[in-house]
């Protein structure tokens, strides 16, 4: 059985993290996705979802065969617990890839680390990141 693994924040869903999600997915038989924790996020805003939520939303996707809420202390305590053959990160997530291989590689963890192809839009005005929803309704819905 081969695993992979994606991984994120996934704050408001959007065709962007199916995209990415299906695309993960095509690396084994099995999805496994780990839900970044709203504390462990810093290199962009902080989730408006709680944690649960995030990962209730992206374990009732189809493609995904687990979800899971990452460690608040070491993002590498699911990946080892996982075992994956893959992890597979977003086309535009900030991790660099050599760094991730390394560090999985130091703790043991023999796995390929791959990214994500990008999704381009389909229409005009189709929104494929979390930042540009929020900002649209704060557009056309704010005070």
């Amino acid at each position: 059985m081969t695993r992979a693994i994606a991984q994120g924040t996934f704050d408001i869903l959007h065709p962007g993290h199916v995209h990415y999600l299906e695309d993960a997915a095509s690396y084994g038989d099995e999805l496994h996705v780990i839900i970044a924790r709203r504390g462990n996020v810093t290199h962009k805003e902080k989730p408006i979802l709680a944690d649960r939520q995030r990962r209730d939303m992206v374990a009732a996707l189809d493609v995904v065969d687990e979800a899971h809420l990452g460690d608040r202390e070491d993002i590498f305590v699911p990946i080892e617990r996982i075992d994956p053959d893959y992890v597979v990160l977003g086309h535009d997530q900030h991790h660099d890839e050599a760094s991730i291989q390394r560090a999985l590689s130091e703790r043991g963890i023999d796995c390929e680390v791959s990214r994500a192809s990008a999704r381009e839009r389909r229409y005009d005005d189709e929104l494929l990141s979390t930042g540009r929803i929020i900002d649209r309704i704060l557009d056309e819905r704010g005070d």
